[in-house]
């Protein structure tokens, strides 16, 4: 799953002896690395701990493969932030490619994050200084100067963040089952992953009224796909009576009469259904390219 992981591709000119002896070897690592090196050399199905400068932990974990010089994978278990140490290991792959003679592709993948909100925010940019600053070492001779690290976010803060990864994943993984063929198995697949694009905005990082009245929105639109319309309409009221309190028009607006409108039809209430129809129809969405999206959406008619 996309977010639940990192990827990264860099280009290094150095034969690719070189650049993986650059991965292990504390004598590079120490320069590039903020400081870090393993304490004993890596082998393949081991424990390893890695360790910064003053000999306090940085890293450790199990390595799972090591196949020099192409291949490194270990799990990977912060120890150098207290709060990033209760969470569970993730998971980092070092592929390594001879792209052509002295140039060497790295392919990193920092991945298994699902249940590690704060690692996954702290080695998202993170990752992108290391490889630059090994480029830098290999290629020049000297690594990239320290950067000005800014004061450390807040918790709650890259929690936010991830959560509103999460939200933009789920709500986009709802419509891989949208036009499916309806079976138990996908309706209770597509209620789950509504219910849980709720909760991630909820708590997410820049969340707005309007995605709340965005995820109300979709779970009425999945109640109504999986057959039932009573919930379906209590959902589209929640988002119509948010959209009134707060005064949202445009596109969220006519999709709430929209929701309403079908919500009603399927329940058999003919004439509010066309009410809240016409509603829809009315609403002005001044943005082309959402305009053609409400378009082909209410070219459907309740």
């Amino acid at each position: 799953m996309a977010i639940t992981r990192h990827q990264y591709r860099i280009f290094i000119k150095a034969p690719i002896e070189q650049v993986w002896n650059a991965i292990i070897d504390p004598a590079y690592t120490r320069r590039y690395f903020h400081g870090t090196a393993f304490v004993e050399p890596p082998s393949a199905g081991a424990p390893y701990r890695t360790t910064l400068p003053n000999g306090a932990g940085a890293v450790d974990g199990t390595i799972e493969v090591l196949e020099a010089p192409t291949r490194l994978v270990m799990t990977w278990h912060v120890l150098y932030d207290p709060a990033m140490s209760e969470e569970p290991a993730s998971r980092v792959e070092w592929n390594l490619t001879e792209a052509a003679e002295g140039l060497t592709r790295i392919d990193l993948v920092h991945g298994d994050l699902f249940r590690s909100p704060l690692t996954w925010e702290n080695v998202r940019l993170g990752w992108v200084w290391i490889l630059d600053s090994m480029k830098s070492l290999i290629e020049t001779g000297e690594p990239l100067p320290s950067p000005t690290v800014p004061e450390k976010e807040a918790v709650d803060d890259a929690t936010a963040a991830w959560h509103r990864a999460q939200g933009v994943e789920c709500n986009n993984s709802i419509w891989e089952l949208v036009d499916a063929e309806r079976t138990p198995a996908r309706d209770e697949e597509l209620l789950r992953r509504a219910y849980a694009s709720a909760y991630h905005w909820q708590r997410a990082a820049r969340r707005t009224v309007e995605n709340e009245i965005r995820g109300l929105y979709m779970i009425a639109k999945v109640h109504l796909l999986t057959g039932d319309p009573v919930r379906s309409l209590d959902y589209a009221d929640r988002g119509m009576a948010l959209c009134e309190e707060h005064h949202i028009g445009d596109f969220d607006l006519a999709y709430a009469h929209e929701a309403r409108a079908r919500a009603l039809k399927a329940l058999g209430r003919d004439d509010e259904s066309a009410v809240a129809w016409q509603a829809a129809l009315a609403t002005s969405v001044a943005d082309p390219e959402d305009k053609a999206i409400v378009d082909a959406d209410f070219a459907v008619v309740p």
